[in-house]
């Protein structure tokens, strides 16, 4: 068997990359079926961006996805509880997209999408607005991305950190991971709300439940509204019932995600 076959077997098998020494700095990446090279989906978890959580949570939606031929790049990235939060957790997300272009695989990094779920919603809309970041904040890369994204699909998604902070009173998890209120840190809201860095330049998808009572769909909403306002090419999809449920989202039989996969196929 040759290298180059070899190594294609492995990591449609999946194989594990680290993009930083941080135990949580790695991603799992793998390829479907033909010799590419592959359009991209970069996957990324939710769980209230606490350590908690992690990437495994997300391997139903890899599974469905590496069937209609998409390579998957599953990230962990720095969580509230160990090591992450601001700007930890951001730097993280833009540092394991980025890391794609190190990778010998035959991807095709012009047709390289993010999808996120809940707390992963928020970076996928987050990693999408890079090209908007100041200068010196986490992310920000003089000259671009060194991955640039086309799609941003966010599921159930936390699209609005300001107006999280203000429907968990007290700010819950989004206190946690900025270390502070919108009023007391502004700066880090600017650089770290989806909803302050627009317009993109790519298509969004928003999927939302209308009964869900973890992230609420006022702040897909709110997006949706404040990126059409911009100028912004934003769908919004709400499901009912417990279809649309928090959790039903990454459950790759569910009508949450046949909602995501009829748009990319």
């Amino acid at each position: 068997m040759s290298r180059g076959r070899l190594i294609l077997d492995v990591l449609r098998g999946g194989r594990t990359f680290r993009y930083g020494p941080h135990r949580s700095q790695r991603g799992d990446l793998r390829l479907p079926r033909g010799p590419g090279p592959h359009r991209v989906m970069v996957v990324i978890h939710g769980g209230s961006w606490q350590a908690r959580y992690g990437r495994v949570v997300m391997r139903g939606l890899v599974g469905d996805l590496l069937r209609r031929g998409w390579a998957t790049w599953n990230i962990e990235y720095r969580r509230v509880g160990k090591g992450g939060g601001w700007p930890h957790t951001f730097a993280d997300v833009a540092a394991a997209i980025d890391h794609l272009a190190e990778i010998a695989a035959p991807l095709d990094l012009a047709r390289v999408s993010v999808l996120g779920h809940s707390a992963g919603g928020h970076l996928a809309l987050w990693a999408a607005a890079r090209e908007n970041l100041p200068p010196g904040a986490p992310g920000f890369r003089a000259g671009g991305p060194r991955v640039r994204l086309r799609r941003a699909i966010s599921q159930a998604g936390v699209c609005d950190l300001t107006g999280a902070y203000r429907r968990w009173r007290g700010g819950g998890a989004a206190r946690l991971l900025m270390g502070g209120a919108p009023d007391e840190l502004p700066d880090r809201y600017a650089a770290g709300d989806p909803l302050r860095l627009l317009p993109l330049g790519m298509p969004v998808l928003l999927v939302h439940g209308i009964e869900d009572t973890t992230v609420s769909v006022e702040l897909s909403r709110s997006y949706e509204r404040a990126a059409s306002a911009a100028g912004g090419e934003v769908e919004l999809v709400e499901i009912a019932g417990a279809a649309g449920a928090h959790r039903a989202h990454i459950d790759p039989r569910g009508n949450s995600w046949a909602e995501v996969a009829r748009r990319l196929d």
